[in-house]
C-alpha cells in the first residue's frame, strides 16, 4: 500500500456529521412497532376468546362482568406487549452488534467502528473479507477484488485496481487490500436504493421450535375437541345456550397453550442477552439450543487457546540457536542480525498479524542505527501465502542496490522447498524446526534471493534463486484459563479438538499444556491423502490436527458430524466460511475474525477467548433444562384448570371457573414460566452431564407424565374440597373461593419444586432468584385482593372467608408441595430404574 495515505475526516467533523446526516442504515426497519405488537396479539385465540365471553356477558346484560373482563383484556394485552417489547429489544441490542465493522481513519489515527457510524467523506481500510460498509471512491488498490453478486447477480469477482473506480455498500472484498473514500451511507447507496436488508436476526425452523408447534397444534385440536363437547354437553343437561357457551370458553382458556410458544421466543432471545453480557454474541438464536448438544468443539489454537501475544523467543542460523528468553544485556549477537532483517522484510510495512508486529517490535530494540533497517527501500511485488504453498514473499526496490531483494518467510519446509535444498540439508533443518517446535514455540524458516530490475517478475516464488537465512521460534501462551475450561469439556462430555496450521510438534507441545489429550498428530497432507470414510474413522480417536488448510476444516467437520457428532468449529478468516456454515455451531472470532466469517457464524467471539465458549455451552445448557421444566410446570397447571371447568358440568355442580378467573390465571402462570423459570440458575452439575442427544425431545413422556400427575393432584385435592364443602350446606360462591384459593396457592407452590430437575430436601427453598420472590410475593398479594377485599371480591364472584378458613385453604394448597416433590422423586426412580445401564439419560 502507498505509505501516502490520506489522514481521513477530523473526528469533530465526522461525529457532526453522523448528527446532521444520520447512521449509515438502509431504513428497512426490522424493528415492530407497538402497533404491529398490539394487532398480533389481537389476533391470538386467548384474546379472541375473552372478547367473546364479554360479548356473551353483554348479551346475557350482564354489563358489569363485561366491563370487568375487558379490564383484564387491557391488562394481558399490555403484560405481552411489554414482554414482546422486551424480546425485540434484545434482538435490536444483537443486530446493532453482528452488522460490519470498518476500519476506517479518523484524524490520522486507525479505528475500527461500527459500520453504521460511517459517515460521507470517511477513509476506509480495505481487507480481504471485509464487507464494504458504504457507496465510495477507490483511492488506493493492490490486488484488489470484490464480489458484487448481490447488486448484480454475476459471482464472479470484480478487479479494483484503478483510483476513482466506484465501490458498493454491501460488496465483500475477497482479495487484496484498498483504500477508499466514502460518498453515500444508508439509503442513499446503492443497496439502499433497492431497499435490501443485510443483517436479520430471527428465529427459524428449528427442532425445538417444530415441537413446540406439534405441541401446540395437538393441544388446540383436543380443546376445541373438547370445548365442543362440554358446550353441547352442558346445553343438554342443563340448557341455556349462553351458559353453555361461557362454559366452552372457560374450558377453552384453560387448555388452550398459547403460553408455550411465548415462553420458548423469550427464554432463548433473554439467553443471547445474557450470553452478549458473557461477550458472544448470538446471530442466529437456533444456536442456543444446540450448544447443550455439542459433543465436539473444534477450535483454533492461536487466540483462542493462547493469548495471540506473539514474541520472538528464539532464532536459528546454521548451528547455532540463540534463546532470546535469556537474551544477555549485550543484545542480538551479529550472526542473528541478517535473520532478523530479512523476517522484517518478508512481514508488511505497518502489520496487524501478531508475528509480523513481533518481528518490527525485536528489530526496533536490536537493530536500531545499523545497516540492517531499510524504511527507505519501496515494496515493489507482494507474494500472498496459498494453501498450495505456506510462504509469503516480498520484493523490495532500492536506489542504492543494483538489484532488488526478495524475503520469503513461512513453514520451514516450505520454505526448504523454494531453497531447493538437497535431502539431508532439509532432514537436518526439519530436526532443528522440531526441537524448537518441542518447547511449543511456532517456528518459521526465512530465507532470501535477489532479482536483476531488467528481467520480469516471476509470477510463481519457485522461480527465484532463494538462498535459506535461518529459522525463528515465536512464542504464544497459552491463556490461564484453557486448561480448567478444557476439564470442564471432558467432565461435560465434549471432545476438544485443536485444529491449526502450526508445526505438529508444536500443536502437540501447546495441546500437552491445555490438557488435550489424542492419541495422534494428523497433518493437512494426512488429511488430503485420505478419502472421506477413512478421515471419518481417523478422527474419531485423533483430537489434535496441524499444518491444516483452511479448505480442510470443512473436511473435518464433515468427517466428525459423519460420525454422529454436534459440531462447533471456530474461524476467523474468509476461507473458514465453509467451514463454519457446515458446522452445527460456527463461532467466527470477533476482534480478528472477518467480516464473512462472522456473518457465516452463529456466534460471534467479542473476546476471541476459549472459556467464552465453554460459558456459551454452559448457558445453552441452561437455558434448554430451565425451558423444560417451564414446559413441564405449564402443562401442569394447565391441568387443574380443565378439571374445574369440565368436572363440575359432569357431576352436576355449581361451576368454579368462568373466564375472568381464567384470566386472573393467565396473569400467574405467563410470569411465571417467562421470568421466574428463566432466571434460574439451574442444576449445580449440568456442566457434569453428558450432552443432549439429538434425538431427545423437550418434553418426552415422562415429563408429560409428570405434568399430568402434579396437575391431576391439584385437580383431586381442589375437586374434593370443593365437593365436601358444598356438601356442609355452604352456599357456592363460599366454596367457589375456597377452590380458587387452594388452585392459585397450589399453582404457586407447585414453581418451588418445579425450578430444577432435581431438588433435594435440603435445598427445595434455597436458591431463591428475586425474580422468583416477586412473583410469588405478587401472586399471593394479587390472591389475597380479589379474595378479601369486597369490592374486587364481587367483581370476581367470590364469597369473603373467614380468616381461619382463608389461611386454611392457602394451607391446604401450600401442603401440596410435599406431594408435588414426592410424585417428582418417584417418578424420577421408576425412570432410572427402567434405564438400561450405561445408556445416556437426561434427568426429567
Amino acid at each position: 500500500m502507498n505509505p501516502e495515505t490520506p489522514t481521513g475526516l477530523d473526528p469533530a467533523t465526522a461525529a457532526q456529521r453522523l448528527r446532521d446526516e444520520g447512521p449509515n442504515e438502509l431504513g428497512v426497519s426490522q424493528r415492530r412497532t407497538l402497533q404491529g405488537m398490539a394487532w398480533e396479539v389481537v389476533r391470538e385465540p386467548m384474546f379472541l376468546l375473552l372478547l367473546g365471553a364479554g360479548a356473551v356477558y353483554l348479551a346475557m346484560g350482564d354489563a358489569h362482568e363485561a366491563l370487568i373482563l375487558l379490564g383484564f383484556v387491557v391488562i394481558i394485552m399490555t403484560i405481552t406487549v411489554l414482554q414482546e417489547r422486551r424480546t425485540d429489544n434484545a434482538l435490536e441490542a444483537l443486530r446493532d452488534l453482528s452488522s460490519p465493522r470498518a476500519l476506517v481513519l479518523r484524524g490520522g489515527q486507525t479505528l475500527r467502528i461500527p459500520g453504521r457510524e460511517v459517515v460521507r467523506e470517511d477513509v476506509l481500510l480495505l481487507a480481504e473479507g471485509d464487507r464494504v460498509p458504504a457507496d465510495g471512491e477507490l483511492l488506493q488498490a493492490h490486488e484488489l477484488a470484490t464480489d458484487e453478486s448481490m447488486l448484480t447477480g454475476e459471482s464472479e469477482a470484480v478487479a479494483k485496481q484503478l483510483p476513482g473506480e466506484r465501490m458498493f455498500a454491501g460488496t465483500l472484498v475477497v482479495r487484496g487490500q484498498g483504500v477508499m473514500r466514502v460518498t453515500a451511507t444508508g439509503r442513499r447507496t446503492e443497496l439502499g436504493r433497492i431497499g435490501q436488508s443485510l443483517q436479520t436476526i430471527e428465529l427459524q425452523a428449528s427442532p425445538l421450535r417444530e415441537e413446540v408447534a406439534r405441541l401446540t397444534r395437538r393441544l388446540v385440536m383436543i380443546g376445541l375437541t373438547l370445548c365442543l363437547a362440554l358446550t353441547l354437553l352442558f346445553w343438554a343437561l342443563r340448557g341455556g345456550w349462553l351458559d353453555a357457551i361461557l362454559a366452552g370458553i372457560t374450558l377453552a382458556m384453560g387448555i388452550l397453550p398459547q403460553e408455550l410458544p411465548v415462553i420458548m421466543i423469550v427464554f432463548l432471545a433473554l439467553a443471547a442477552r445474557r450470553l452478549a453480557g458473557q461477550q458472544v454474541l448470538t446471530r442466529r438464536l437456533n444456536a442456543i439450543e444446540t450448544l447443550g448438544q455439542t459433543t465436539v468443539l473444534c477450535v483454533d489454537k492461536t487466540g483462542t487457546l493462547t493469548e495471540n501475544r506473539m514474541a520472538v523467543a528464539a532464532l536459528a542460523v546454521g548451528e547455532q540457536t540463540l534463546d532470546l528468553r535469556n537474551l544477555a544485556p549485550a543484545g542480538l549477537p551479529e550472526p542473528f542480525h541478517e535473520l532478523l532483517e530479512y523476517a522484517v522484510l518478508a512481514s508488511e510495512i505497518d502489520p496487524h498479524d501478531p508475528m509480523e508486529r513481533a518481528f518490527h517490535a525485536l528489530a526496533g530494540e536490536q537493530l536500531e542505527g545499523t545497516e540492517h533497517l531499510h524504511p527507505q527501500w519501496t515494496l515493489a511485488r507482494e507474494y500472498e501465502l496459498t494453501p498450495q504453498l505456506l510462504a509469503m514473499s516480498h520484493l523490495w526496490r532500492s536506489t542504492t542496490l543494483g538489484h532488488e531483494v526478495v524475503a520469503t518467510k513461512g513453514a520451514p519446509e516450505a520454505v526448504a522447498a523454494l531453497c531447493h535444498l538437497p535431502d539431508a540439508h532439509r532432514d537436518q533443518l526439519a530436526a532443528q524446526a522440531d526441537r524448537m517446535a518441542d518447547s511449543g514455540l511456532r517456528v518459521l524458516g526465512v530465507a532470501r534471493a535477489r532479482h536483476h530490475p531488467g528481467s520480469d517478475w516471476p509470477e510463481n516464488q519457485h522461480d527465484f534463486d532463494f538462498e535459506w537465512v535461518g529459522l525463528v521460534g515465536l512464542a504464544d501462551p497459552l491463556r490461564a484459563e484453557v486448561p480448567a475450561a478444557v476439564a470442564q469439556c471432558r467432565r461435560a462430555g465434549i471432545r476438544v479438538v485443536m485444529v491449526t496450521g502450526d508445526h505438529p510438534r508444536t500443536a502437540a507441545a501447546i495441546a500437552a499444556q491445555a490438557g488435550i489429550e489424542s492419541t495422534s498428530v494428523l497433518t493437512g497432507d494426512d488429511i488430503a491423502a485420505m478419502d472421506a470414510p477413512a478421515l471419518a474413522q481417523r478422527v474419531a480417536t485423533v483430537n489434535i490436527f496441524a499444518r491444516v488448510k483452511p479448505q480442510q476444516k470443512l473436511a473435518l467437520v464433515q468427517a466428525l458430524k459423519a460420525q454422529g457428532e454436534v459440531v462447533a468449529m471456530t474461524g476467523d478468516g474468509v476461507n473458514d466460511a465453509p467451514a463454519l456454515k457446515a458446522a452445527h455451531i460456527g463461532i467466527a472470532m470477533g476482534q480478528r475474525g472477518t467480516d464473512v466469517a462472522r456473518e457465516a457464524a452463529a456466534l460471534v467471539l467479542l473476546q476471541d477467548d476459549f472459556s467464552s465458549i465453554v460459558q456459551a455451552i454452559a448457558r445453552g445448557r441452561r437455558t434448554f433444562a430451565n425451558l423444560r421444566q417451564a414446559m413441564v410446570y405449564t402443562l401442569a397447571v394447565h391441568v387443574p384448570i380443565v378439571g374445574l371447568a369440565l368436572l363440575p358440568v359432569l357431576f352436576g355442580l355449581p361451576l368454579v371457573l368462568a373466564p375472568l378467573h381464567i384470566a386472573f390465571l393467565e396473569l400467574v402462570i405467563d410470569p411465571a414460566c417467562s421470568l421466574v423459570f428463566e432466571a434460574e440458575e439451574g442444576s449445580a452439575d449440568l456442566m457434569a452431564q453428558p450432552p443432549r442427544r439429538t434425538t431427545e425431545p423437550l418434553l418426552s413422556g415422562w415429563h408429560v407424565a409428570l405434568s399430568l400427575v402434579q396437575g391431576g393432584l391439584v385437580t383431586a385435592v381442589v375437586v374434593g374440597l370443593y365437593t365436601w364443602v358444598l356438601g356442609q350446606d355452604v352456599p357456592a360462591g363460599m366454596a367457589s373461593t375456597v377452590a380458587f384459593v387452594v388452585l392459585v396457592t397450589a399453582n404457586a407452590a407447585l414453581i418451588v419444586p418445579s425450578r430444577s430437575s432435581q431438588t433435594p430436601w435440603r435445598s427445595l427453598w434455597s436458591g431463591f432468584t428475586p425474580v422468583s420472590l416477586w412473583v410469588l410475593g405478587g401472586t399471593l398479594l394479587a390472591l389475597t385482593a380479589i379474595t378479601t377485599v369486597p369490592p374486587l371480591a364481587r367483581a370476581f364472584g367470590f364469597a369473603p372467608l373467614a380468616a381461619a378458613h382463608w389461611l386454611a385453604a392457602v394451607a391446604v394448597g401450600l401442603s401440596l408441595l410435599v406431594p408435588f416433590h414426592l410424585s417428582k422423586t418417584v417418578l424420577h426412580g421408576l425412570r432410572q430404574r427402567m434405564v438400561r445401564p450405561g445408556r445416556r439419560t437426561p434427568l426429567p
